[in-house]
């Protein structure tokens, strides 16, 4: 029963997240916006434990969601073969591109006497 309460708390976050981004016209998504609302939510002991026990269930079974993308990767077998190479290589140069971008920012955003610049 206290899953389902948690299950029912998060779900009525997210909608009232969603009220909120298409009530607003706000370019967050709705769901963003309900997981901002849930965190400081968290702090009630009542809401905390309901949560955990449907995300301890949801983390338990979190594999059954990756059976959708190996259909997917299996019915479209045949575009991978033709742009298999091409789509490692832009998940690979993407990932260091993000990688690289993420390293400057933080670099950038220390202190100088940190980085070793006076």
């Amino acid at each position: 029963m206290q899953g389902l309460r948690g299950l029912a708390w998060l779900l009525v976050f997210q909608s009232l997240g969603e009220l909120i981004s298409r009530g607003l016209h706000l370019p967050l998504p709705g769901p963003v916006l309900g997981l901002l609302m849930l965190l400081p939510a968290l702090r009630m002991a009542a809401i905390r434990e309901a949560v955990a026990v449907c995300a301890q269930f949801l983390l338990s079974h979190l594999s059954l969601l990756f059976v959708p993308v190996g259909v997917g990767v299996m019915v479209h077998l045949g575009l991978f073969a033709d742009y298999g190479l091409r789509i490692l290589l832009v998940i690979a140069l993407s990932t260091w591109i993000g990688l690289a971008v993420t390293a400057l920012v933080l670099h950038a955003g220390r202190p100088k006497q940190e980085r070793g610049e006076r």
